[in-house]
């Protein structure tokens, strides 16, 4: 289990890494040992009667895109939401604060408290 977030487990295996996060009753299991993977959710599935939704899409509100450059996180749906439900979907748009096309990079860093 992570030391900063109680609903996030991982363990490294020989093959890499797996992860767990889980809220309330939805779950997220991704990594990078696809066996181990494979191997925990027929456990789940055996224990608690759990199947597997396939490729993760949606999680939290937040809108899961895959390609071949990385993966893409967005509320759109959200945000969309929110603007029939104020009334506000003829509103015109305005440049968030945040730097455009902003690009992630992976760090030397342990991402975990180990």
């Amino acid at each position: 289990m992570s030391k900063c977030d109680h609903s996030v487990f991982y363990h490294h295996s020989t093959m890499g890494i797996i992860l767990l996060v889980m809220y309330v009753d939805d779950i997220v299991i991704t990594g990078s040992d696809y066996v181990e993977i494979s191997s925990l959710k027929s456990f789940l599935h055996t224990r608690l009667h759990m199947k597997d939704l396939g490729q993760l899409k949606y999680f939290l509100g937040l809108e899961v895109n895959r390609n071949k450059k990385g993966v893409l996180l967005s509320q759109r749906k959200y945000i969309l939401d929110l603007l029939a439900e104020t009334g506000k979907m003829a509103a015109k748009p305005c440049n968030a604060p945040m730097v455009p096309n902003m690009h992630l990079m992976k760090d030397d860093d342990d991402p975990f408290d180990t």
